[in-house]
């Protein structure tokens, strides 16, 4: 049921966001960057690279390393994701488990800026801290290879996160 209201919710955000003339045809070309797509479905107010969400969490949300629904996980920049990355958990599996729901990560019909949901990431630290993870990656249809460092989670404030639950978008759905 909770799972439900999120997705029906997050629809309904998505929708009020498109412009009054927009089509269902414009809004799957909707080209979304990882940060803008986080901050609308989490509520977490930061601005930026998504790198910067860490720091800029410092003082203004609780951060921690459990993920809970509707935290925002924090991808540290570097080489291969200079700009870092951020997305929010809508599930969480188990101690090292989750769903993201998320923008710009996999390729999709040929096209990168589109959002996949629930898509699994594995926490792959030895210390079992998520510092460091493997994401779903759809052109594999599978986990990818690469071991993504981690900064940890940002934390929605109770009120954001309740309000998450009830707003959302409809998004790529994966089969993994």
């Amino acid at each position: 049921m909770m799972r439900t209201s999120f997705w029906v919710g997050m629809a309904a955000m998505l929708l009020a966001s498109m412009t009054p003339t927009a089509t269902p045809a414009a809004a799957q070309s909707q080209y979304w960057q990882c940060a803008p797509f986080a901050r609308m479905i989490s509520g977490i107010q930061l601005f930026g690279r998504a790198a910067d969400w860490w720091a800029q969490a410092a003082g203004k949300y609780q951060r921690g390393q459990t993920p809970k629904v509707g935290s925002v996980l924090s991808f540290r920049a570097f080489r291969a994701m200079p700009a870092g990355h951020v997305a929010t958990v809508s599930e969480v599996v188990d101690a090292r488990t989750v769903k993201l729901t998320h923008a710009n990560w996999s390729i999709i019909n040929g096209r990168r800026g589109q959002v996949e949901r629930d898509v699994t990431a594995v926490d792959v630290s030895e210390a079992g801290d998520w510092s460091k993870v493997r994401v779903w990656w759809r052109p594999s249809r599978g986990l990818g290879m690469t071991a993504y460092p981690t900064n940890g989670f940002i934390y929605a404030a109770a009120e954001a996160a309740k309000a998450m639950m009830a707003t959302g978008a409809e998004m790529v759905k994966n089969d993994d």
